[in-house]
């Protein structure tokens, strides 16, 4: 079938028209016998078995059974009446009944004539009845279509309105594949057909809309989420290899003087040997003539700015400068004053950017970066002015990329004609699936050890009841000098609200921990930024014990003397979130604690982010049960939901399949990257039609 014919619009199917097809098209966006096609059932009910009556079993199954109505009366009940029809095969009899449409069924009912019948069965007083069953006459049964196994279709409250029901949309499928007499065309190469043992398109098409049996379903869907995902990957990975290709990188050849010199006598403890093996990926992208693209994924605490900073040294080792950008001023200046710290003694030029800096320091930066006096450059967005001009920007890294757009990251970009290297850092373990999917044109690097030496934070759950006990365990942790933040959800709907539980809150700990023994700061939105960063200051240099905050503190306040993190109506955040909050302690020596604070209802979701907060502080895997509990569109915020708008695959359940896509489709571009040999051209014909089709998957990055 000409692929160009499935572009038809849908208005053209006999039995759609105008109205429908302008239904179709605003409830489930299907403009094209091409989205027909591709609207695959949700789930399929079993009719491949007839049931005798005697064989009935008392459970929900739906079931399928053949006989005759020998009998219908009409019973009043206290509201209304009911229709009751005795039904028989040659086991046994039961009732069918009817609540509503009934005038229409007694009319219509045939008496003593074979039926097929299909629904649910109750068992009531002594016998089996089924409510408002789907019949059809055994002789238009046999002359149908056979599907054994019917497919149930998505569906939404306005199609229903309109008529066009299961049935409805199940006989335009029959009459599409009438029309295109079920011929399609192949979109995968033989040689993957034959290596995957895949079923044709065309037997993947007919057995997932029509199945015979269980077996032909499962080889239908195979073969379509195999091929979804693998041109979802093919496009992510040639994306990345003609990146590589057609844009030239500076080329890192030396280690230098800075990197050794870091490496062998400054270095604050050993390197892990996650470390490691990410700076030898880093160092190898380095070397290889083309731009780094490079994902660092590393949990709270794991060492990323440590990586950060050596592959900044290797820049400055080979003649570049390097800069790193933070989304807030407060994570600006915690990098700052890190890297600071780190490079002291070490003949490397630091400084920082961000809004506050005054007008003078700021003419002397932009001085010594023009000169190439000045080596790293650490800020926020005030990096992208136009103003802001590098000698040779060599190396470009940017601190939890899902804050800066695609736009503002081509800022960074357009400041040399050969673009910087780009590292980028998230400390939002991302599941390795998602990660695939959602970066696959990026490499990823992942550190997944923490340093020696950090003790893991003691998690606890305890409901509202024991907040005394929580409180009397605040005052022991106070007096033995450390400090504790309290935090509070902030939800935009009811901002006002928030800010009352904040507020009753705050009020409840002051009158628990008075002045001047204790000294109490509070951060939350409605501030005005200096007055918050006074706050976070008096906090960071211990001349307050308790912080009482709203989320504001999530990325990256670094006060290792903090050792107890309370979240308030934990149950009212999501996994990562309070992951990244537990994060905030743990920075020191001493051990430390979180505790999650709720009420006693609580949803099974809810239970199920607890309950794992309290087992583990594996960030990879509190990312994967978050994929499990809210599904990847949730998982990565507004902008990147329709990302995977899949019809058929599910990132999550068909993990295997993913992997196996990706593989055959490296394997592929690798030997014919412009998929010009003979048995590729069915794949690069696919993928041209793909792309002119559909704005195919709009990947972020």
């Amino acid at each position: 079938m000409n692929a160009n014919y499935l572009q038809t619009p849908i208005a053209y199917l006999k039995g759609v028209g105008p109205n429908r097809a302008e239904t179709l098209q605003s409830e489930l966006g299907i403009g094209t016998y091409q989205d027909l096609i591709n609207l695959f059932p949700n789930r399929y009910l079993d009719k491949t078995h007839y049931y005798k009556i005697r064989e009935l079993q008392r459970s929900s199954a739906e079931v399928q059974l053949v006989g005759k109505i020998i009998h219908i009366k009409t019973i009043e009940q206290k509201k209304g009446k009911r229709l009751v029809a005795t039904f028989t095969d040659d086991s046994g009899e039961m009732e069918l009944v009817w609540f509503r449409g009934q005038k229409w069924i007694r009319e219509n009912l045939k008496l003593n004539t074979p039926y097929v019948i299909f629904g649910k069965c109750n068992w009531y007083s002594g016998k089996f009845s089924m409510p408002h069953p789907e019949m059809e006459l055994l002789a238009t049964h046999e002359k149908g279509l056979k599907i054994a196994m019917q497919p149930i279709y998505p569906s939404t409250e306005k199609l229903a309105a309109k008529g066009i029901t299961n049935r409805v949309t199940n006989k335009l499928m029959q009459q599409l594949f009438i029309e295109t007499k079920g011929q399609f065309t192949e979109t995968l190469s033989p040689s993957l057909l034959h290596e995957l043992k895949l079923i044709s398109k065309s037997e993947a098409l007919f057995n997932i809309h029509f199945p015979k049996n269980q077996e032909l379903l499962a080889k239908a869907q195979f073969r379509l989420k195999f091929e979804e995902l693998f041109y979802i990957q093919l496009q992510l990975i040639s994306k990345n290899l003609s990146h590589k290709q057609k844009i030239k990188g500076y080329n890192f050849d030396q280690i230098g003087e800075p990197f050794n010199d870091f490496y062998s006598n400054r270095l604050p403890f050993d390197l892990t040997g996650a470390q490691k093996r990410v700076i030898k990926e880093i160092r190898a992208d380095l070397g290889s003539n083309a731009q780094m693209n490079r994902l660092l994924q590393g949990d709270v605490g794991s060492g990323k700015t440590i990586v950060a900073l050596m592959t900044m040294l290797l820049a400055i080792g080979n003649g570049f400068q390097a800069c790193l950008m933070a989304p807030t001023e407060i994570l600006a200046n915690q990098h700052f004053n890190g890297i600071k710290e780190l490079l002291e003694g070490m003949n490397v030029n630091c400084a920082l950017l961000t809004g506050s800096v005054k007008k003078s320091a700021r003419r002397l930066i932009h001085e010594q970066l023009e000169n190439g006096e000045l080596h790293i450059l650490v800020g926020t967005h005030a990096l992208l002015e136009d103003k802001v001009q590098y000698k040779n920007l060599g190396l470009a890294v940017v601190d939890e990329q899902h804050r800066f757009g695609v736009a503002q990251r081509s800022k960074l970009w357009h400041k040399n004609e050969i673009p910087p290297h780009i590292l980028i850092m998230t400390a939002t373990p991302i599941p390795r699936t998602l990660a695939m999917s959602l970066y696959g044109d990026l490499d990823i690097s992942v550190i997944d050890e923490l340093p020696p030496g950090r003790k893991s934070i003691k998690t606890v759950h305890r409901f509202d009841s024991n907040r005394l006990k929580v409180f009397g365990f605040i005052r022991d942790e106070i007096n033995k000098g450390r400090q504790i933040y309290v935090v509070y959800p902030l939800i935009q709907e009811s901002e006002a609200l928030d800010y009352k539980d904040l507020m009753d809150g705050y009020e409840s700990i002051v009158r628990d921990f008075p002045q001047p023994n204790y000294q109490i700061s509070i951060v939350h939105g409605q501030m005005k930024p200096a007055d918050k960063d006074y706050e976070m200051e008096r906090f960071v240099k211990g001349e307050t014990q308790i912080m009482v905050a709203t989320t504001v503190i999530e990325v990256g306040v670094n006060v290792p003397n903090a050792s107890v993190m309370i979240i308030e109506s934990a149950e009212r955040f999501g996994l990562s979130q309070l992951h990244q909050l537990r994060g905030r302690v743990g920075r020191g020596a001493e051990q430390s604690y979180c505790i999650l604070m709720t009420g006693h209802k609580l949803s099974s979701d809810a239970k199920t982010r607890l309950e794992t907060m309290v087992r583990t502080g594996d960030g990879f895997e509190i990312a994967d049960v978050d994929l499990k509990l809210r599904g990847p569109g949730d998982l990565m915020g507004t902008q990147q939901s329709g990302v995977l708008n899949l019809k058929i695959a599910d990132i999550i359940k068909d993990n295997d399949i993913l992997h196996t896509a990706r593989h055959h489709a490296l394997q592929i571009l690798k030997a014919d990257p412009s998929l010009e040999k003979p048995e590729n051209l069915v794949i690069r014909h696919t993928y041209a039609q793909l792309v002119k089709h559909k704005n195919i998957w709009t990947y972020i990055s």
